[in-house]
């Protein structure tokens, strides 16, 4: 009999990572999106593709409509992909069965995705946090004094996604190179966006360390660095590499995860400084990440690992992979490099030159370590809908 998994955020390069991977392995993927045309849903390895109310905007719709296409497919597994729709799925969960949804309880994701409350918890462990200021409310920044800050700072808020009574709202990373920009970005800020940390800048390479904990054990472990990012003053990944495992980072983050009783997929994010080469936590995203096809390239499946343990399958143990493996997402690297035209704003010194981020994109096809992310000539409707969208966004 099929294994029908439900991929949540067609929209989104984690879903269609997911469908790649679980579709190829033979389970029945049906995409669910907001968007009448999603990247995943493009997939040839998505057996079909349903249109589901916005779970940012109408986050208990949007739960509904998951519940009624898992009961109308008979879904075995419902695999929520953004932080919003875990928020929207989790809660529900009773409602989904006999399809499991493999995530723990909400209050853990809500701690993983609270940076305050996480931040927190990591110093108790003996983990390196960036120093911060937090401001619980736009009124305390009148008790700071900003000379006390080091500059440039990055405004970042507690939760990326805020809870307003029955709606979710997406929040932003911004920085202030002085004290009075600094004053305009915290005065044009929504009351959702507090508390708002003011951090320290690292300067320094980002490492991702990856993780899958089932039944208290490590199951599979991944590591990259990112070699490029939108903006380029830093943001998303578009470029980066496998790396091997730090043996100290994968201790550190193991505990973190453990603290509060993780269990799945899970991303802890770092900086390292360029300087010290002092390793700082920057985040937790508890769920499947943007480059999740770079793992997968790697040798480390996550979501057919998750998938298995999720309906209690034997599943192998995966602590080594290939290192030096690349991954570019196409358009994002372009979007890097037109944010960098005319753009007079300060860059982090490792900031790669744009001639060399111009050909890491062009060479990148003839590199045999270089993998494109979306691009895949034998799955190439889901580039051909990202290329659509993004000609039509500019």
């Amino acid at each position: 009999m099929t294994t029908t998994v439900i991929v949540t955020d067609g929209e989104q390069r984690a879903a269609l990572a997911v469908v790649r991977s679980l579709g190829t392995a033979g389970y029945r993927c049906v995409v669910a999106s907001s968007l009448r045309a999603s990247i995943a849903g493009a997939s040839r390895f998505a057996a079909r593709s349903v249109m589901v109310p916005d779970s940012l905007s109408r986050p208990t719709a949007f739960a509904d409509a998951i519940a009624a296409v898992a009961t109308a497919e008979h879904a075995t597994v419902v695999l929520p992909i953004s932080e919003q729709a875990l928020l929207a799925i989790v809660p529900i969960r009773d409602r989904l069965l006999p399809a499991v949804v493999p995530f723990p309880d909400v209050e853990s994701i809500r701690i993983a995705a609270d940076k305050q409350r996480l931040l927190r918890e990591a110093s108790k462990l003996g983990i390196a946090v960036p120093h911060q200021v937090v401001l619980s409310a736009p009124k305390a920044f009148g008790a700071i004094d900003p000379l006390a800050l080091q500059f440039p700072v990055i405004l970042k808020p507690a939760r990326s996604v805020s809870e307003i009574g029955d709606v979710r709202v997406k929040q932003s990373v911004s920085y202030a190179s002085g004290a009075e920009e600094l004053r305009r970005k915290i005065d044009a800020l929504s009351p959702a966006a507090f508390p708002l940390l003011l951090q320290e800048r690292i300067v320094g390479p980002g490492i991702g360390i990856f993780m899958l904990l089932w039944d208290g054990e490590l199951r599979a472990e991944f590591a990259h660095r990112r070699l490029c990012e939108k903006p380029a003053s830093g943001g998303v990944s578009v470029y980066r590499e496998s790396i091997a495992m730090d043996d100290d980072l994968r201790e550190r983050s193991r505990n973190l995860l453990n603290r509060f009783g993780w269990f799945g997929p899970a991303m802890v994010e770092y900086k390292r400084d360029s300087a010290t080469g002092r390793a700082y936590l920057m985040e937790v995203n508890g769920r499947f990440w943007g480059s999740l096809q770079l793992a997968i390239d790697s040798g480390v499946d996550f979501p057919q690992l998750l998938v298995r343990c999720a309906l209690g399958q034997p599943s192998e143990r995966i602590h080594s992979y290939r290192v030096g493996v690349r991954s570019r997402w196409w358009w994002g690297q372009v979007d890097h490099l037109v944010g960098r035209v005319g753009s007079r704003a300060p860059l982090p010194p490792a900031t790669v030159s744009a001639p060399r981020a111009l050909g890491d994109l062009l060479l990148g096809a003839f590199r045999r370590s270089d993998y494109e992310e979306v691009l895949r000539w034998d799955d190439p409707r889901p580039f051909w809908n990202e290329t659509i969208r993004w000609i039509g966004g500019k």
